[in-house]
């Protein structure tokens, strides 16, 4: 029953972020299709990773990501900056462009958060914080290695 209502939140969460996206977006020239969308958030959950870190994370080749960062810096969601202490080195960091559609979910969440809060009690809303954080830092642990002898 958690997994399946977890399951549930968390795509209520992507659909209405993309659903407002879309809505904003919408078919513009210049605009981002899903895939695209999906790289310029990771490059910034990731917070300025190098071209090879994001390639890495996805399990990408160089080449590849180098066609979608191209991509995204023609559309103008995304720079490169160069590294003040190896020239070779560039760094992935999004636009403002970007962040103004990034900040679309503010309004859901706030709209959420003051839901919550009208339907709650105060000491509910603390436990609810509470167990979102430690589900934080669940989420931000490395899996632990399997025991010797598991598959």
């Amino acid at each position: 029953m958690l997994e399946k209502s977890f399951e549930t939140l968390y795509l209520m969460f992507r659909s209405n972020y993309y659903k407002r996206m879309v809505e904003v977006i919408g078919a513009k020239e210049g605009s981002l299709s899903a895939t695209e969308s999906y790289c310029v958030e990771i490059i910034y959950l990731l917070g300025k990773p190098t071209i090879s870190d994001f390639a890495k994370y996805l399990n990408l080749s160089i080449p590849n990501t180098n066609y979608k960062i191209n991509s995204l810096v023609k559309k103008g969601y995304v720079i490169r900056e160069q590294s003040k202490t190896d020239l070779r080195e560039y760094y992935l960091c999004v636009t403002d462009k970007f962040l103004n559609y990034y900040g679309l979910n503010d309004a859901i969440i706030a709209h959420l958060m003051a839901r919550i809060r009208e339907t709650f009690s105060p000491q509910d809303v603390d436990v609810l914080d509470e167990m979102i954080q430690r589900v934080i830092t669940l989420m931000q642990k490395p899996r632990e290695e399997k025991a010797d002898g598991d598959s």
